[in-house]
């Protein structure tokens, strides 16, 4: 019933699919039989509330390279003729099947949370969906293993080619030594992860990364009741990502020595941490005083600027 709804009725079967989801999502998990016949009619909302089945939107997120080579395979095997042939070119097909790129689907869990990053997406014409129901965890990882070559990814899980202008890493090396020692410094860390990258996007001066491997486990952690269990244990810290581009991460590396420094590079860590999850208590009595003190410290700059 439901995949022929979905086939005749797809606007009230987009309608209700928020609602049930869960229950579909859970049943393909729990059930193969129910997998095989209805996984593949299951819909994924997009960043602009717009539904795709599952095998829609593989299909619109593969490498274009891939895409390529599928549409030249199809126009072969539609040449081919005889038994010899068929067995050939299917033979050649399972190969180029398992040497397939894989297609990376990006999600969100939080519109509001993940925001800056959901702007850098569509700045470059990228897609997302949203999953941020608690069985969604499970089911990305059920669909991986029904789907050959396909792979779920955070937004947040790292910073894109296409985010990023192409430069060595050696013409970064000296900004990323500076600014790696001045913000481990800053906020009492030697084991700070830091990145610099010159993003295409000016504005964005820190952003935080975990890996979605990282991520899974701190989930499943948390699922299973193991608080007392130090994430960092399994590799799961986050990576500080700074901007090049960026004038305040510029000024940080002109003046690393100065006093207003580590006060701006606790709150560039900070404003990061928050479009990657909540501040615990005492980081944000800390964030939220030291953002007094900052704008304390603008006002009495302005004083003196309309004194002079």
């Amino acid at each position: 019933k439901l995949t022929g709804m979905c086939k005749t009725d797809r606007e009230n079967y987009e309608k209700y699919w928020d609602d049930i989801s869960p229950f579909i999502k859970f049943g393909c998990i729990r059930e193969p039989k129910f997998s095989e016949k209805v996984l593949d009619y299951t819909l994924l909302k997009d960043l602009d509330g717009k539904y795709f089945t599952l095998p829609d939107f593989i299909e619109a997120n593969k490498p274009a390279e891939e895409k390529a080579e599928n549409e030249a395979s199809e126009k072969e095997e539609t040449s081919d003729s005889g038994e010899e042939t068929k067995d050939a070119g299917g033979e050649k097909a399972d190969e180029e099947k398992k040497a397939a790129p894989q297609t990376v689907l990006f999600y969100v869990t939080d519109e509001i949370q993940q925001s800056q990053y959901i702007n850098l997406f569509k700045e470059q014409g990228k897609d997302a969906v949203i999953l941020k129901h608690n069985i969604d965890s499970a089911f990305i990882t059920h669909v991986e293993r029904q789907k050959e070559n396909v792979k779920f990814q955070r937004i947040d899980a790292d910073v894109t080619d296409d985010f990023k202008e192409t430069v060595s890493a050696d013409e970064l090396k000296e900004e990323t030594d500076t600014l790696t020692e001045t913000f481990r410094k800053a906020l009492n860390n030697d084991k700070l992860d830091v990145k610099v990258e010159k993003l295409k996007n000016e504005s964005v001066s820190s952003m935080i990364t975990l890996a979605e491997e990282s991520r899974r486990m701190q989930d499943m952690m948390k699922m299973y009741g193991m608080p007392g269990m130090d994430p960092s244990m399994f590799g799961t810290s986050v990576t500080l990502v700074l901007n090049a581009n960026n004038k305040l991460v510029q000024y940080i590396f002109q003046h690393k020595d100065s006093d207003k420094v580590p006060m701006i590079c606790q709150q560039l860590y900070d404003l990061a941490m928050l479009s990657h999850r909540p501040l615990d208590p005492d980081a944000m009595t800390k964030f939220v005083a030291r953002s007094n003190e900052i704008m304390m410290m603008l006002a009495q700059s302005g004083d003196t600027a309309s004194q002079e």
